[in-house]
């Protein structure tokens, strides 16, 4: 399941860095009196970075140790 999420989460990430790429470009044009207004640069920006976030605990999700302690029980 973590690698199905951890696809989908790499894929949304480059399609948020395309469309940074394209507002990028050009935030708005017009062409024969109809214009475009791309996605707000700073939203896109936010998410690329919850993305990678997301993206770095998939990857180290299970991969840190956790430290084992052993317990014994005393008689009185």
């Amino acid at each position: 399941m973590q690698t199905n999420e951890l696809q989908i989460a790499r894929e949304r990430l480059q399609l948020y860095r395309d469309a940074e790429t394209k507002v990028l470009q050009a935030q708005a044009y017009s062409i024969a009196g109809r214009s475009l207004t791309r996605a707000n640069l700073s939203e896109i920006r936010g998410m690329i970075s919850q993305l990678e976030a997301e993206i770095r605990s998939l990857e180290t999700r299970g991969t840190t140790r956790r430290p084992v302690y052993r317990v014994c029980p005393l008689d009185d």
